[in-house]
């Protein structure tokens, strides 16, 4: 890759910007969104952090949006306790990326907003962060970012590497011109061998390709006591005899077709709650509404610490960070993101508190973890309300079936663990020569 390439990417992406301008503009004014963050992700304005001494190590790590932001928490930890000298900064692009990130780890991280591939922001982000070792995290490949970087002398790595099927499509489709981008990588860890196949295929180099397994069974609790937990499951006024049914990373319908099966279900099963945890902000609202036009008995997250009310059947969190620690009140889970053509969300969570786990039938993002829960008859595809209504009853009538659902589930994800130790013994090879 040279300079001519890069101006010719600047010349794209700044075509692309004006044909959806209408689009951003929209979403800007109407949904907050791209608001923040315009001096760093534009113009590279991210903090300037001084020259570390001799012996020390600048890690720059990026994660684009909340799922990349907790499958870094594992990975920071081992890195505190094993790399003293390792000094780590963090950068996230969407804004509950940086809201979770600054909750995690603004207390002891340098946290910024990613500069977009524009190639007067990259070289400036990178020459006022002077990285030693650029990590991003699952399939974030930016040319002029990658370009500027080994220009600066940082090594570079992506971790727990996958592709979803289209984009492992699209990357085939101009592997021209993504040859020459992944060839900068010096390492590309990735989840699994068909990962690894795929990455060589478009162009990573065979021999800086490690299978490592997947960072995210690392990060997923599995203990129900734990503190956050026990904390919200007190604020929430839930029982040890209350049955959680918790539809969590929904996406439209999925809100409604969870509140119908609970709405069948409720008056069989008084102990029966339904906890909603929309995927995106800006549908706090209009779920709202959904349960007012439903006349569902129901309250906000926000409202808990608020009230003395406690006799509510459906609890819609409204908030962002808090769905692993929700997830871990749940006996009967289900994962949005499935039912349309999103690609789903993350099962791992709900699985390793041990509940009984279901999703939709399109879950390409996660296909490596869906065939592994359900080769080990350890979850259940519903394809519809019916479907989801069969599931859920089941679960209730038969609370063998749920735990031993459950059971296998948790027990699967501990036997994946591992990876984040494998990650870092290959990227300490990087930097600690």
């Amino acid at each position: 890759m040279n300079r001519l390439f890069s101006w010719l990417l600047d010349f794209a992406y700044l075509g692309v910007l004006v044909l959806f301008s209408p689009l951003i503009l929209y979403r800007s004014v109407f949904l907050g969104k791209y608001r923040e963050g315009f001096a760093s992700k534009f113009l590279g304005l991210v903090p300037r952090l001084e020259p570390l001494p001799a012996g020390k190590q600048r890690v720059w790590l990026h994660a684009v949006s909340v799922g990349e932001v907790n499958v870094l928490r594992p990975l920071l930890k081992r890195i505190r306790e094993e790399k003293p000298h390792w000094e780590c900064v963090i950068s996230t692009t969407s804004l509950t990326g940086m809201q979770l990130a600054q909750k995690l780890y603004g207390a002891d991280y340098t946290v910024f907003y990613c500069p977009l591939d524009f190639s007067w922001a990259v070289f400036r982000a990178v020459g006022r962060i002077q990285p030693n070792l650029l990590v991003l995290v699952e399939q974030e490949i930016w040319p002029n970012l990658f370009y500027a970087a080994k220009k600066a002398g940082a090594k570079l790595a992506l971790i727990n590497g996958r592709f979803g099927e289209s984009g492992y499509r699209r990357y085939r489709r101009f592997r021209f011109c993504f040859r020459k981008v992944l060839k900068m990588l010096d390492l590309v860890a990735v989840q699994n061998e068909t990962y690894a196949g795929w990455f060589h295929s478009v162009g990573a180099v065979g021999e800086r390709i490690e299978i490592t397994g997947s960072m995210k069974f690392d990060g997923a609790p599995t203990d129900r006591k734990n503190p956050k937990t026990v904390q919200l499951g007190e604020l929430a006024g839930i029982s040890e005899t209350d049955i959680v049914f918790l539809a969590g990373s929904t996406q439209s319908p999925e809100e409604s077709l969870a509140l119908e099966v609970f709405e069948t279900l409720q008056e069989d099963w008084p102990r029966l709650k339904l906890i909603l945890v929309p995927r995106h902000p800006e549908r706090f609202a209009s779920v709202g509404h959904l349960l007012d036009e439903r006349k569902a008995n129901w309250i906000r997250r926000t409202e808990l610490e608020k009230t003395d009310r406690r006799d509510f059947r459906v609890l819609l969190i409204d908030c962002v960070g808090e769905l692993g620690a929700w997830w871990g009140l749940s006996r009967i889970a289900f994962v949005g993101g499935s039912m349309g053509s999103r690609g789903g969300q993350n099962m791992i969570e709900p699985a390793a508190y041990g509940a009984a786990v279901s999703f939709g039938p399109n879950t390409k993002n996660f296909r490596d973890v869906v065939e592994l829960l359900l080769q080990n008859e350890a979850a259940v595809v519903v394809r519809d309300k019916e479907d989801m209504l069969r599931f859920v009853r089941k679960c209730l009538e038969e609370p063998d079936y749920r735990k031993n659902l459950g059971d296998r589930a948790a027990e699967l994800v501990k036997a994946q663990i591992g990876a984040t130790q494998t990650t870092l013994k290959h990227l300490a090879k990087l930097i600690d020569c």
